[in-house]
């Protein structure tokens, strides 16, 4: 019985965390249509047909018109731009969207596809998105890959609904599976009670027929009165015998039935958690995110290095490597316990994660070792910023069984340079960390 409500808590958590996750792409898809808003405000006042399409858009965006009608919109907007574009194309006279703009806005997609590619949401389709986004030089290849995200975003959305009714419909009938545990527990209770009630008349009964025939023998005068009288006593004590019997053959019978029955049930229920336990393992090593802290794990990491260097490869803008340890980290746990060393890694696990900006990459790759990947900052602007994170964690206040505790953090940085794999990039970072641990701690070192 605990083993199995042990997994119907283990459901409800799970159901819990997909409606979580639910609102998580909601927020998504918010953010989504407020970028729509934005690039159809951006793209006014080009053309007088163009207008009227980008208007209607933003009409049905603003009303959260379902993704087919978006669609249908998405590709009219398509054919007026390249009809507008092949008639009057942008040029003097005509106002070209501000590059800061579209870099900005390039850039906000390209998050929103890196979410749902941390979040596993359709590997191939996404990478194709992201490959196709450095390329996108005009609104109707941008509008193209905007609209594709959507779609990606409203089919992890359903399958994350599918999930969803999945684990509703096991817990129903685990649920079910209980009552009938429920009703054999009862039933056998019913069923001792009765023998029990049964026992204690036949000894009432024994006992009443005894004390009646020592009364009379006691009266009787004569041998032959006698033996009548002790004749019927005996005979029905014999039939209240028995009746006994019978009624516990009776019910030993249906208890063995009920046994039998309830431990098919439960054999067939132990397989079942058997197969989930399997299904469990393998979603928990496919799991890209960090159970303690919910930032990424040490998977995720893993990737999106990869991703990193192959985007610099092709690309001007710089990138950071920050890698992070909590100084001392081993004596709070002995001193205090693994409980409260938990509570420290959550708190520089979300003071990080409030520092950062949006297209910043954060994660826990190691027991008290994070690591940050920025875009766009030069090594010197990433040790600016690091030196705030270290004295944000440096000011959190911990105090466990009344004793207050200090919590520092070193860093190592280095910029990613041409040539780099993801092995040499991490060496450079440690080799900084390791200097700052060993010139005195809660520094921050570039590489």
């Amino acid at each position: 019985m605990p083993d199995t409500t042990d997994w119907k808590q283990k459901y409800r958590d799970s159901l819990r965390e997909m409606e979580a996750l639910e609102r998580s792409w909601r927020q998504v898809e918010q953010a989504l249509r407020r970028l729509v808003g934005r690039l159809c405000a951006a793209g006014m006042g080009v053309n007088p047909d163009l207008d009227l399409e980008l208007q209607s858009l933003a009409a049905a965006n603003r009303r959260s018109a379902p993704a087919d009608e978006l669609e249908i919109l998405a590709g009219t907007l398509t054919t007026t731009i390249v009809a507008v574009d092949a008639v009057a194309p942008v040029g003097p006279g005509i106002p070209a969207p501000a590059p800061l703009r579209w870099e900005s806005t390039c850039a906000a997609v390209l998050v929103i596809l890196q979410s749902l590619k941390d979040a596993g949401a359709g590997d191939q389709p996404l990478e194709q998105l992201m490959g196709r986004l450095p390329g996108a030089t005009t609104d109707a290849m941008l509008a193209g890959i905007v609209t594709g995200t959507a779609d990606l975003i409203r089919a992890h959305h359903e399958a994350s609904a599918r999930e969803r009714l999945k684990s509703a419909s096991f817990l129903s009938d685990l649920t079910a599976r209980l009552g009938e545990m429920t009703l054999y527990l009862t039933e056998s209770g019913l069923a001792s009670r009765a023998s029990f009630d049964d026992t204690a008349g036949l000894d009432s009964g024994v006992m009443s027929n005894v004390r009646e025939l020592s009364a009379e023998v006691n009266a009787a005068t004569e041998l032959a009165a006698l033996q009548s009288l002790v004749s019927a006593r005996l005979e029905s004590v014999t039939r209240q015998m028995s009746v006994f019997r019978e009624r516990e053959e009776t019910r030993r019978r249906e208890q063995a039935s009920r046994t039998a029955h309830m431990h098919e049930r439960i054999e067939e229920l132990e397989r079942e958690a058997e197969d989930l336990y399997r299904k469990l393992d393998h979603e928990k090593h496919g799991a890209r995110v960090d159970a303690l802290t919910r930032l990424a794990n040490r998977r995720c990491f893993d990737e999106r290095i990869a991703r990193e260097i192959g985007v610099h490869s092709r690309a001007d803008a710089p990138r950071v490597m920050l890698i992070w340890d909590i100084d001392d980290f081993k004596s709070i746990n002995d001193r205090f316990g693994h409980r409260a060393g938990d509570r420290v890694l959550q708190s520089v696990a979300n003071c990080f994660a409030s520092g950062l900006r949006a297209e910043d990459f954060v994660a826990r790759i190691g027991g008290e070792e994070f690591v940050i990947l920025t875009s766009g900052l030069t090594a010197d602007a990433a040790l600016a910023v690091a030196n705030e994170l270290r004295s944000s964690v440096q000011a959190l206040r911990f105090h466990f069984r009344g004793t207050p505790v200090r919590v520092t953090v070193s860093c190592g940085i280095t910029q990613l340079q041409a040539g780099d794999t993801p092995g040499s990039a991490f060496d450079r970072a440690d080799a900084a960390l390791y200097r700052a641990k060993r010139e005195g701690k809660n520094l921050c070192i570039a590489a």
